[in-house]
């Protein structure tokens, strides 16, 4: 019975996961309320660049000014938050998500996600720590290359269910997936998101000194990869593939359905890629993405053999069931909509700036690093936090004698790895709660890999910082 409920519910948020999520957000949010009391009001002057962005204007001082919100503004800063200045991102996440559940539900009722895995298992059962080699690569590379982190949101719960079919199990399968996506997120290599606007702001070339982020890719991608093994060889469960071969029987309806999917994705992951090189694509990339597993999603049904009426059903089933991720998102961005009406946040980044005059300059960095993974946690997004950190961060580096590169750098790591930690980002919430992963599971899991990240990449740091990188 519970088998064929959660058939039926398809990608439908579980109750257990929401209640947790729910509850580690709303205790944040009274955490923050009650900084609102302790923390003193306060403001930089911004400045509209040429690109019409918000940035700090450092000509200008920072000055206290009247803290706090009113307790009814607090309460309904999840509704609020939609009102506020840059909500265009955070509505676009939500249609994101709402296609990401319709779509999803109606592969999966019409068979064709079972299908692929039955298909994929056979042929890849006896290879599958090399799958997991490469796909653990392919989402690093997309993060890295591209800048992708919510546009591989529809994707986790694919190879969450492959790492599954493959004799592993969902926190595998999110490793490969969405923890190898901020992997390559922070390693930044030619990410646009986040090194690109952040060396625009510090006078840099675009992807400057490449070099040294690539070989943080590369040490990062071998601890990720070695995270990933190690706890799928405490899991994994043997397969019987001469059995798996035996058993799948081909089907040419499906196999066309399973084609046509892939070809359309493919051609929005391809235009994706392009954005790299196409900067005009760079503000559509998860539109582009949406569109695109929309028009597989209603495609591939059909030729699998859904009718209409079924196909039209099953997304508006799915599209529902889906929206208990919506009030967990607005909960987490209400968070830095409290800071910011309370003017809180401005005067936490001039106390974490001011801190650091007293520092040796090796710990200068990593002091900076640090700043960016505080920040993190109330900005999400890594280009906004660019334009409010990159015009205090540089100047501060450059009066202990580091480099503006090595700044950037120290900004990509601070962004990204947190991405994928925080309960605060609505990329993290919704994908552990698409594959029934409650975010405490995840934090017990993930934590290590974290910690041992945190030593590489200050390490990384500290070596750019010792050849004056």
């Amino acid at each position: 019975m519970e088998a064929r409920e959660k058939e039926k519910r398809g990608l439908a948020i579980s109750v257990r996961s929401f209640v947790i999520a729910i509850a580690v957000i709303f205790a944040l949010m009274v955490l923050t309320y009650v900084l609102t009391f302790v923390i003193p009001g306060g403001r930089y002057e911004r400045i509209t660049d040429a690109g019409g962005n918000l940035m700090i204007d450092t000509a200008s001082e920072f000055a206290a000014v009247q803290g706090g919100i009113p307790f009814w503004k607090w309460l309904l800063s999840p509704i609020l938050v939609l009102a506020a200045e840059g909500s265009g991102t955070l509505i676009a996440v939500i249609v994101f998500l709402l296609v990401i559940g319709g779509v999803f539900n109606s592969l999966d009722r019409c068979g064709l996600v079972k299908y692929m895995l039955a298909r994929l298992t056979a042929r890849f059962g006896r290879t599958r720590y090399r799958l997991m080699t490469v796909v653990t690569l392919f989402f690093m590379a997309m993060g890295s290359l591209v800048g992708s982190f919510e546009e591989c949101v529809p994707l986790v719960p694919i190879v969450v269910a492959l790492s599954v079919s493959l004799g592993w199990d969902a926190l595998t399968g999110i490793g490969m997936s969405l923890l190898a996506a901020g992997c390559g997120f922070a390693a930044g290599v030619f990410n646009p998101f986040t090194v690109g606007v952040a060396q625009s702001l510090a006078g840099l070339p675009m992807f400057s000194g490449a070099w040294l982020r690539a070989v943080s890719f590369v040490c990062i991608y071998a601890l990720l990869l070695i995270f990933i093994r190690f706890h799928a060889r405490k899991v994994e469960r043997s397969l019987d593939v001469e059995k798996l071969q035996t058993e799948f029987v081909r089907s040419s309806a499906m196999d066309k359905a399973l084609t046509c999917f892939a070809a359309i994705l493919g051609g929005g992951i391809v235009l994706v890629l392009l954005s790299s090189v196409v900067t005009a694509l760079q503000d559509y990339t998860m539109i582009i993405v949406a569109v695109m597993f929309l028009v597989a999603g209603v495609v591939s049904p059909r030729i699998a053999g859904m009718s209409g009426r079924e196909l039209g059903r099953t997304f508006w089933d799915g599209l529902t069931s889906i929206l208990p991720a919506v009030l967990m998102i607005l909960m987490a961005s209400s968070i830095k909509y409290t800071l910011e009406q309370a003017h809180v946040l401005d005067t936490i980044l001039h106390g974490a700036v001011g801190a650091a005059d007293s520092l040796p300059k090796w710990a200068v960095i990593l002091f900076i690093y640090g700043i960016v993974l505080v920040m993190n946690f109330f900005i999400a997004s890594g280009s906004a936090k660019a334009f409010m950190l990159m015009p205090l961060i540089v100047p501060l580096a450059q009066v202990f004698g580091i480099s503006a590169q090595l700044c950037v750098m120290a900004y990509a790591f601070g962004d990204g790895f947190s991405n994928v930690f925080y309960p605060t980002n609505p990329a993290l919430l919704i994908s552990l709660g698409l594959v029934d992963v409650d975010y405490g599971t995840w934090f017990k899991w993930s934590w290590k890999f974290q910690m041992m990240n945190l030593l590489l990449t200050s390490a990384l740091l500290l070596f750019g910082l010792s050849i004056g990188y």
